[in-house]
């Protein structure tokens, strides 16, 4: 690794605040904190953290679906 790469900041999958912000988003209507959960080793944070992360992998598919069906429909594929 050169000096130049340490400067830079990593790269990020381009969804990936989105998916910060759903699953964000879906514990707090359980009424929890993410960083929260995080810290504790309990099943119910294990639970509602797995859960938190399907609910945004779908939120996320069914956004990546329309993208891609407006590109279909704009002739950009």
């Amino acid at each position: 690794m050169t000096a130049n790469d340490m400067d830079t900041e990593p790269l990020e999958e381009p969804l990936a605040e989105l998916e910060r912000q759903l699953i964000s988003e879906y514990l707090s209507r359980a009424g929890q904190d993410y960083h929260t959960l995080l810290a504790r080793s309990d099943d119910d944070a294990r639970r509602l953290l797995s859960e938190a992360s399907v609910y945004a992998a779908g939120r996320l598919t069914e956004v990546e679906s329309r993208s891609h069906y407006l590109k279909h429909l704009r002739g950009q594929e």
